[in-house]
């Protein structure tokens, strides 16, 4: 198991426009091809103005047949164009799982989502 986590970092102010454009024409999209997001955050203290998403995939392969599927299709590319101007960086981590869950861990996890 994987997890991806993507950091966008937004101008001063363009989180609310970006998650705007992102509920009205990404997300739909977005969850269909690549599945349901373990979460979306933003930070409260440290760097502001970001988005965390978090992704999970099976494998390498897997996130590498849905990230192409993404951005391959029409609607994403519309959307993409409604945010690049708010992008100032985006930063991107692959974790792999160390230790399975513990079923408290996991628990806890799953209520939370």
């Amino acid at each position: 198991m994987y997890i991806e986590q993507r950091i966008y970092s937004l101008t001063p102010g363009g989180v609310a426009e970006y998650l705007k454009h992102y509920e009205e024409c990404g997300r739909a999209i977005q969850e269909d091809l690549l599945g349901r997001a373990v979460g979306c955050f933003t930070n409260e203290f440290g760097d502001l103005n970001q988005l965390i998403y978090l992704w999970s995939f099976v494998s390498l392969e897997d996130r590498a047949r849905r990230r192409a599927a993404l951005l391959e299709d029409p609607g994403f590319k519309v959307f993409r164009g409604k945010v690049r101007h708010l992008l100032i960086r985006q930063e991107n981590v692959l974790l792999k799982r160390a230790l399975a869950p513990t079923p408290v861990l996991q628990t806890n996890f799953e209520k939370s989502i």
